[in-house]
């Protein structure tokens, strides 16, 4: 049983039940982060009773998700997450460092990140009873969700743009996904899955518009906390943490995660995060450098689909 309660708006700080939203908040369209009883789950769990599950995969930290077991034991959806840290003192030296580790999301069922996010929405729309969940992607995010979904014989629909390597929606394929070729960018394919979930009924993964995605990004942090916070001597602290800006998705779970942890006492010091870009693409980086809110976006030149 999750500790699920509501939602509150990112902007203008409203809260909502369970029932009355699903994606953005209805004042001010701004994300909704997800809100669990935190009171309920320090009565009921101690540390000890997350470190001892046994369960190699993100749904370890079942206790501190907003959703319940999807089932599917044995599948790819089972083994999402849990994915290994390694302590790298090869590259560490040259950099000048004392310590660096690197966590490897490649060991993911789809190789990527975004299989922790569709775990959780698939779970969701299975609870909520949705037949067909629906995202825009290139492709890393259509094969996440693609291979979660079908692990619990949940239909998914992917919008990629014409454009997506044929490699990556050849996988989409492989994995049973049905996919529908768009005339356009990934924004325009973003607006169609959006005006397909209106319309349809169908269930929205799309990143910055479904707050689930950030619970399942929020589980690496958990990893991170199990596996070396919990035994980094204090002098170490905080521990400083890079990671891809992409779309800001992973920075925010990862941060929701940390957080979680330090509400419920179970962490003492938060991560420093840092966001990395190409400068290639830095559109986030040019704005933070110039002192700016403005985010000018640029044209992008890198080799990330």
């Amino acid at each position: 049983m999750s500790e699920f309660i509501g939602y509150r708006c990112s902007l203008c700080q409203t809260e909502y039940a369970p029932s009355q939203v699903t994606y953005t908040c209805p004042r001010d369209g701004g994300n909704l982060d997800v809100v669990l009883d935190f009171a309920a789950i320090r009565q009921r769990y101690q540390i000890n009773d997350i470190t001892t599950r046994t369960e190699p995969s993100l749904w370890r930290y079942l206790p501190l998700l907003p959703v319940s077991d999807p089932g599917g034991e044995g599948t790819p959806i089972h083994t999402a997450g849990w994915t290994p840290i390694y302590k790298v003192d090869s590259l560490a030296q040259p950099l000048g460092l004392k310590n660096l580790w690197i966590k490897d999301e490649g060991r993911n069922p789809t190789a990527s990140y975004k299989d922790r996010a569709s775990a959780v929405v698939v779970a969701r729309a299975l609870e909520i009873g949705a037949e067909v969940t629906v995202t825009a992607s290139t492709g890393n995010a259509g094969a996440a969700l693609a291979g979660m979904a079908t692990a619990v014989g949940h239909k998914a629909v992917i919008f990629a743009p014409k454009s997506a390597p044929q490699a990556k929606i050849a996988q989409l394929l492989v994995f049973g996904a049905q996919v529908i070729l768009v005339d356009g960018n990934y924004d325009a394919a973003f607006d169609l899955t959006i005006q397909a979930s209106n319309e349809f009924g169908w269930y929205c993964r799309n990143t910055g518009y479904n707050p689930f995605t950030a619970e399942g990004k929020k589980t690496g942090a958990f990893e991170i906390w199990e596996r070396l916070l919990l035994y980094l001597p204090q002098k170490y602290a905080p521990l400083n943490l890079f990671v891809s800006v992409g779309d800001g998705n992973i920075i925010s779970g990862l941060h929701k995660g940390f957080k979680d942890l330090h509400v419920l006492g179970w962490l003492d010091c938060m991560p420093r995060i840092f966001g990395i870009q190409s400068d290639k693409s830095a559109a986030i980086a040019n704005a933070f450098f110039s002192g700016s809110e403005e985010i000018i976006p640029v044209q992008a030149t890198t080799i990330a689909d």
